[in-house]
């Protein structure tokens, strides 16, 4: 990776770093024709597009069985690794768990605010070239958390469908799991087959055909966010570990093609070794092709700030889904960064801990999302109502101000139905 100064970025090498998109223009006209063929056909279309996307006969659409055999016959060691991220991410969004409350606010008014899971959610689990339990573990387990009665897992279909992702399904509790990918998954989930229920809400990554589809079905059912490729900005002063930066980068350049990875430092001798040790931290892996595929996007490199403070507004105006602060004083830097999907502080905390196994949810926003809402939490499976009841003396008491402020809204019934209460006074 080159080495660029941040004043000498053109403004088309910043519309690249800056104005990131999930690419799902491009397919939209392919995703929408797919999902009117199986609002239509149904499980047919389903087969059908088995056979042609993945290159699989399809006989039972509905694998949840499977998932519990592949929970016991996977190796012990993945089994246990399974368990420990589950629990972790359990007991993590455990704790985002709001409570009801109806509070007396004086005056004869009691108000507060209930909390409710949504009925049904469907989770969709990328495959097609790996295999990704963790997808299922962070989509399933936050909706279980929140009581959502019915989960479902859809991944893409495959003749020997990979184990470690049935048997997550299994752990964290998914009650269906069906073999159906990209966006005939995202239009079976959100319209039902003869096979699969329909849900109230579909999450979870995918490419931009599955990020198509969800864009074309949110008026049909609800949506976590539209995610694009993954992204890494790791911001970086003289007491980072050149080496350390250099692998998270080559991690997250791992994921996709077009992956975005990032490090931007005020240190010139950080910035030089960074770029050399992505060389050697990206030689030899098994898919190095995708890594230098994302290693050389013009949305990716290694960038020098003229101080830490310009660093930190890179860093701001990128709105990264992960945001990895290798410097001194790295919480305090985090304060002015609020716009991050997941933020991981200090040397010893590598996105990749995150992606598995601290409890944290590895479904985040993309494309500079960050700015305006979060990652995937307990928060998206449930919905509030607001409540309140009021004694004869606290409406009294509010009657002028309702009435004032309806009239001159031009809304008399408005009015009326205050006013009624009190005619016989």
């Amino acid at each position: 990776m080159n080495v660029r100064s941040v004043e000498s970025l053109t403004p088309e090498e910043r519309r690249a770093l800056f104005d990131r998109d999930a690419g799902v223009d491009t397919v939209r006209d392919d995703a929408r024709e797919i999902l009117d063929r199986v609002h239509t056909e149904g499980d047919v279309a389903l087969r059908s597009f088995a056979e042609e996307f993945d290159g699989v006969t399809v006989g039972n659409i509905d694998v949840t069985d499977h998932a519990e055999r592949a929970f016991d016959a996977i190796d012990d060691e993945v089994r246990t690794a399974i368990e420990e991220a589950a629990a972790n991410v359990r007991a993590f969004h455990e704790r985002q768990l709001p409570e009801d409350w109806l509070e007396d606010v004086g005056g004869g008014r009691e108000l507060g605010r209930r909390f409710s899971p949504v009925e049904s959610a469907g989770v969709y689990a990328p495959g097609g070239t790996a295999a990704y339990p963790s997808s299922v573990l962070m989509g399933v387990l936050p909706a279980k958390v929140a009581g959502v009665d019915h989960v479902a897992v859809a991944t893409p279909p495959a003749t020997d469908l990979p184990e470690a992702t049935l048997a997550a399904a299994h752990v964290a509790g998914a009650d269906a799991v069906y073999q159906v990918g990209g966006a005939q998954a995202i239009g079976a989930l959100a319209y039902g087959t003869e096979t699969i229920s329909p849900v109230d809400k579909v999450v979870g990554p995918g490419n931009k055909y599955v990020t198509a589809a969800k864009a074309e079905v949110r008026d049909e059912v609800a949506i976590d966010f539209l995610a694009g490729p993954s992204e890494v900005l790791v911001v970086a002063d003289a007491s980072a570990d050149p080496d350390a930066v250099a692998a998270d980068l080559v991690a997250q350049a791992e994921h996709d093609p077009a992956a975005s990875v990032v490090c931007i430092t005020d240190d010139e001798g950080i910035a030089e070794s960074v770029a050399e040790a992505v060389e050697g931290h990206a030689d030899g892996r098994d898919r190095e092709e995708t890594i230098r595929a994302a290693l050389d996007s013009v949305a990716s490199g290694v960038f020098r700030a003229r101080s830490l403070s310009e660093a930190v507004l890179f860093a701001e105006s990128y709105a990264p889904e992960h945001l990895s602060v290798q410097a001194e004083g790295a919480e305090a830097l985090l304060d002015r960064i609020p716009s991050a999907g997941s933020a991981f502080l200090g040397p010893h905390s590598p996105v990749a801990a995150g992606d598995y196994a601290t409890g944290t949810n590895h479904v985040l926003p993309t494309g500079g999302g960050a700015r305006v809402f979060g990652g995937l939490s307990v928060d998206t499976f449930l919905r509030s109502t607001t409540v309140q009841r009021l004694s004869s003396g606290a409406l009294g008491d509010l009657r002028e101000t309702v009435t004032t402020l309806a009239r001159v809204e031009g809304l008399e019934a408005h009015a009326h139905s205050i006013d009624v209460r009190f005619d016989e006074e």
